[in-house]
């Protein structure tokens, strides 16, 4: 068979792409952030994931709307680069590319705070350098052992988020008897205040990133056009449901917003609901899904500044090449290993609220790219209208800025750095806009596709 005959085959249900989307998002990071989003909205846990998912709502039915239209790999990059402008395109590329370098180091800092919970007497910074040298180590050889662990790290998180969830009714029951089963309290927390619980809804939107993963299978999916768009919006409805059901029955267990750690809290309350047990048990998925995550984020990282290397966006000799034994670009693996040692000096939040800035700008711009769309096809016109093609986005953009306006102040202001220095870099590549930017491939061979559990996309 001819090469170019050879097609990817659409073997993907509906169900099985939703259960990519999922696993995609990691679920068992709503406990892995419970602490910091508890303290952010003075226990009030499950309102802000409610929040979120609804901004997420909007911005997936705008993801499908995109996806439907350009059924390609680039996301949100490819979406601005088509719907608006080639620029505006190359800036949003630029703001993901901050979610892409920047995700292992808190993935890396959230592990290191939760083993260090379990053993104080060991430096948080020498767990945090294990696991930076540990993924390092192998994906510059190229072992795909995230890929390979993917499913049945699915399962254990399901597994470990369904017994904490069963747990902490029972604790519940136990001390306060059915009727505190059912409570308003974890909704309003200690007087928590709209503002309050906004700047958690925004750190809370850390929890999913990655559920427009699956527009990467759309060569493999069976009616593509009309199951892509319907797997979007179900990863995001389901993965807020399970956020915000964790986030209620963990704030029930434990009320309010004060832990001896906040970056570790969920398993101060496993010991206290399952005891010494539990907590080991809870323990060893939060770690290995860090673990897992940290693996394939930093491979997908170093992936995509190879393709931006290799398109000479970013300067080719460093970053679009590729080790004569390995066959990696052992460069831009080494380099997001060494930003990962930036999280010495932060703590969770702020390295989660750096990551979200990025999230935010591409979210907004997928909303921004139906109306532009809308607005410039008659087709897109007929089909959608004035509601779905225009007010639905308009809403989404404006409350994922609006969220975004909650961040922590120092993420908003790394971020518009961020944005600064590709806008310098747009600047030198299209010569002061005179020609149009380089545009990057992402269909092309790449080095070791990263794997699937990856808490970032493009």
């Amino acid at each position: 068979m001819s090469e170019n005959n050879i097609k990817l085959e659409r073997t993907l249900s509906l169900k099985a792409v939703v259960l990519f989307g999922l696993a995609y998002m990691t679920p068992l990071i709503v406990l892995g952030t419970f602490g910091v989003i508890a303290s952010t909205t003075n226990g009030a846990v499950p309102t802000a994931y409610l929040i979120t998912t609804v901004a997420m709502l909007f911005t997936a039915y705008s993801y499908g709307i995109m996806a439907r239209t350009y059924p390609v790999s680039g996301s949100a990059y490819t979406y601005a680069r088509k719907a608006i402008d080639s620029r505006v395109g190359f800036m949003v590329g630029w703001s993901v590319l901050l979610d892409y370098f920047f995700l292992p180091m808190v993935i890396w800092l959230i592990g290191a705070a939760y083993l260090n919970a379990r053993f104080p007497e060991v430096p948080s910074w020498i767990f945090l350098l294990g696991f930076i040298g540990i993924t390092t180590f192998l994906n510059v050889y190229g072992i795909k052992l995230a890929a390979k662990v993917n499913s049945l790290l699915m399962m254990f998180q399901i597994l470990v988020i369904g017994f904490f969830v069963l747990l902490s009714v029972r604790h519940v029951f136990a001390t306060g008897g059915a009727d505190a089963l059912f409570s308003l309290g974890p909704f309003v927390g200690d007087d928590a205040g709209l503002t309050a619980i906004a700047a958690g809804a925004a750190v809370a939107a850390y929890s999913f990133l990655g559920f427009d993963a699956v527009t990467t299978l759309t060569e493999e999916t069976i009616e593509p056009k009309r199951n892509i768009p319907r797997a979007i919006m179900l990863t995001a409805l389901i993965g807020g449901g399970i956020y915000v059901l964790v986030g209620y029955t963990t704030q029930l267990a434990h009320p309010g917003s004060n832990f001896v750690n906040a970056d570790s809290a969920a398993f101060e309350i496993a010991r206290t609901i399952g005891a010494d047990l539990f907590g080991a048990i809870f323990l060893a998925g939060m770690v290995l899904a860090q673990f897992t995550s940290g693996l394939a984020a930093q491979a997908s990282a170093s992936r995509l500044l190879f393709a931006m290397g290799r398109d000479a966006v970013l300067p080719r000799k460093l970053f679009g090449a590729l080790h004569p034994r390995f066959h990696t670009p052992v460069f831009s693996i080494v380099l997001t290993g060494a930003i990962g040692i930036i999280a010495l000096f932060l703590d969770v939040l702020s390295a989660a609220s750096f990551i979200n800035f990025g999230a935010f700008i591409a979210f907004t711009m997928v909303n921004l790219s139906v109306i532009f769309l809308v607005s410039k096809d008659e087709d897109a016109k007929r089909r959608y209208g004035v509601l779905k093609g225009m007010v639905v986005p308009l809403i989404g953009a404006l409350v994922n800025l609006w969220l975004m306006s909650k961040l922590d102040i120092n993420a908003v202001i790394l971020g518009l750095i961020w944005l600064s220095i590709g806008l310098a870099q747009l600047i030198y590549l299209t010569r002061f806009f005179r020609r149009e930017p380089p545009e990057v491939d992402f269909d092309e061979s790449e080095p070791e596709p990263a794997p699937a559990s990856v808490k970032a996309n493009l």
